[in-house]
């Protein structure tokens, strides 16, 4: 078995396998149940299948939490309020878990636009790379965060922008005008607005953890998740119902209705598939939290490695299911993507020897036995 530490290189390249295993396989999934009919796929709707999905991905990482017991605290940061008495930190933590409710659909309406999905994926991924940096930013000037962004990754935040933006060059002339469209832009805007609070918020609780605390990730993304599960629940019963409370009649909503009270016979295979989101879910929020290092070199190495597990999806959806082979601008993009990830090598290399010379993080024994 693969031992590693806690904030070790070797327990980060472990996060990335299994948040790249687990997307490649929700990639997979996605393409398959919202391919085509006439080809021989479900040719589901993606609201539809979204909605499964979603369904399955929060329950299991609901159900994890509370088998494993992720919800019990051992802050000593009490507070009172009436009869009440909480760690301090559900104050910030249950806001992050109402703004994971807000991302996940505006993600899935990012993608009933008029646009394609990679143009879609392309806006939300460099959105969270440049949110990432400008958290740092503030939490650097607010004296939160105490370590310097390296120019290594700032040059890996140009190329993956890059490696984002390439699929907005093969854009087509007189395609949906996206910044003219009202509702694209406010799906937009509340996707970044969720997105950059929930960022900050787990960087503030990373960086704000005294010397000797430990950074129990799995006790915040179990809180922010019950958050997240209840707020959607919420939502979603006031969007079922909104037609005839509040006479919005959009396609898409009738969708979501339809797939409520209409489930097609493979709605339970939909579901199950989106347990692998679920699973990434857990992988993606423990990358972001990553001991000792920056939102910046944590954002990049979240978003770089979605990057390269949807071009793999794409590439195991052609070879099993005969799908598009990727296209020029995928492997253009993964040009950049692995440009990038050779400058982040470099600030992991650094940042590694300043957390051994700060005793924040154990030497490797080889570097212990270099010594001696």
């Amino acid at each position: 078995m693969w031992r590693t530490k806690e904030g070790s290189t070797g327990r980060l390249l472990q996060l990335c396998l299994a948040y790249f295993f687990f997307y490649v396989i929700t990639g997979v999934t996605v393409k398959y149940f919202t391919g085509k009919a006439d080809q021989g796929f479900p040719g589901m709707e993606q609201v539809e299948f979204l909605t499964y999905s979603t369904l399955g991905g929060t329950a299991l990482c609901v159900l994890v939490v509370v088998a494993l017991r992720w919800f019990k605290s051992k802050s000593t940061h009490l507070v009172t309020w009436g009869p009440f008495t909480f760690p301090r930190e559900y104050t910030y933590i249950i806001p992050s878990g109402i703004c994971t409710a807000v991302v996940i659909p505006t993600t899935t309406l990012m993608y009933t636009l008029p646009i394609s999905v990679m143009v879609a994926m392309v806006i939300m991924r460099a959105s969270v790379i440049v949110i990432s940096r400008i958290v740092d930013a503030i939490q650097i000037g607010q004296g939160i965060l105490h370590k310097k962004v390296y120019r290594e990754e700032n040059i890996g935040v140009v190329f993956a922008l890059g490696a984002a933006s390439v699929q907005l060059v093969w854009v087509k002339p007189g395609s949906f005008d996206f910044l003219g469209s009202r509702a694209a832009m406010s799906i937009l805007g509340s996707y970044i607005i969720a997105y950059a609070i929930r960022i900050y918020i787990m960087n503030y609780y990373k960086n704000t953890r005294g010397k000797g605390v430990k950074l129990d990730n799995k006790w915040f993304f179990g809180i922010e998740q019950i958050s997240a599960c209840v707020t959607m629940a919420a939502v979603a019963f006031v969007i079922f119902h909104s037609p005839q409370w509040f006479g919005w009649n959009v396609p898409q909503l009738e969708v979501f209705r339809a797939s409520v009270t209409d489930p097609r016979p493979i709605w339970g295979l939909a579901t199950l598939a989106g347990t692998a989101y679920g699973m990434v879910a857990f992988f993606s929020v423990f990358i972001f939290m990553f001991k000792g290092r920056t939102a910046t070199f944590a954002g990049l190495v979240n978003r770089l490695t979605s990057l390269v597990a949807g071009t793999t999806a794409t590439l195991v959806f052609c070879l099993t299911c005969r799908g598009k082979f990727p296209s020029l601008q995928d492997w253009l993009s993964l040009t950049f993507i692995l440009i990038a990830v050779g400058f982040l090598t470099i600030a992991e290399r650094k940042r590694v020897a300043e957390l051994v010379a700060e005793h924040e993080l154990e030497a490797a024994p080889a570097v212990e036995h270099a010594k001696h």
